[in-house]
């Protein structure tokens, strides 16, 4: 509950996080049947980069402003820059004065079709998302923690649905309870695709984190990660996204575009970026 996302918005793992999130709305928009969004840890929607929060930490430089700064970046990189940019409440000169957190760059990519459903814990995230979709109709905005969200959302009544799980990880039982989450809900929706995000410091955690997925039975299940520097156990240098039901040829587009996005943010040289399948088809 005292997690606030504002002194990180915009950062290298924001970046990352959200262009595969864009990636797999796009995906689901090849047919043309509806579907849900679930941002089960929805945040504040939109993080002001101007404010006390982002100024503390000034995390957004070396993320998306630096990434802003690409000077021919490939279509689909541009797309997402240029929602981003759309979003972003840019001033006279251009420049971003907020970043749009997940909700709202899934809503902006939304058909009439579609819907959105947001549940979070924290009274200023739930106050700033109604402030954000107010008498929005495809908007549905829950108090509820993650895992009692997915029991409450799933099965959507179109059968189709992107899961995105975003926690914290400040709780040091973080991954198990992502785990225990996921296999409920996979058994009570096992055609969702499940988007799990998560920060690495340490590889041992993430790496027990993904013996345990191999072992549960969820399938196909593939994992990407960018890594900007080598890996330890104090500082934030890799992000990774697990995806459990990824679309058709995704991990291919993501071969191509992550090796761009590291270059990007200035990190070809002592970074890499990580795609395997953890468990395949």
């Amino acid at each position: 509950m005292n997690y606030r996302h504002g002194y990180h918005a915009g950062n290298f793992c924001d970046v990352f996080k959200h262009l595969i999130l864009t990636l797999l709305i796009e995906h689901f928009k090849h047919k043309e049947k509806g579907f849900s969004v679930l941002d089960a840890h929805a945040g504040d929607g939109s993080y002001s980069l101007r404010g006390d929060l982002a100024a503390k930490t000034g995390e957004a430089e070396a993320g998306i402003l630096r990434v802003l700064g690409m000077a021919h970046p490939s279509p689909v990189l541009a797309d997402f820059l240029s929602l981003v940019r759309r979003l972003g409440l840019p001033d006279a000169e251009g420049k971003l004065t907020s970043y749009p957190g997940s909700p709202r760059l899934a809503r902006a990519l939304l058909r009439p079709q579609d819907k959105l459903l947001l549940s979070d814990i924290h009274p200023d995230a739930l106050s700033s998302l109604e402030r954000l979709f107010r008498d929005d109709r495809q908007v549905r905005i829950q108090a509820l923690d993650a895992a009692l969200a997915l029991k409450s959302q799933l099965p959507p009544e179109s059968r189709r649905a992107l899961v995105l799980l975003d926690p914290p990880y400040e709780e040091p039982d973080e991954f198990r309870r992502q785990l225990t989450a996921l296999k409920e809900a996979y058994k009570r929706f096992p055609t969702g695709t499940y988007a799990i995000w998560y920060p690495i410091k340490s590889p041992e955690p993430v790496r027990h984190f993904h013996r345990q997925l191999a072992a549960s039975g969820m399938k196909p299940i593939l994992t990407t990660e960018i890594h900007l520097a080598p890996l330890n156990n104090f500082q934030l240098n890799g992000s990774g996204m697990t995806i459990i039901n990824p679309p058709w040829k995704l991990d291919k587009q993501l071969g191509e575009l992550l090796p761009e996005l590291l270059a990007a943010l200035g990190a070809e040289k002592t970074g890499k970026v990580r795609l395997e399948w953890t468990v395949p088809e």
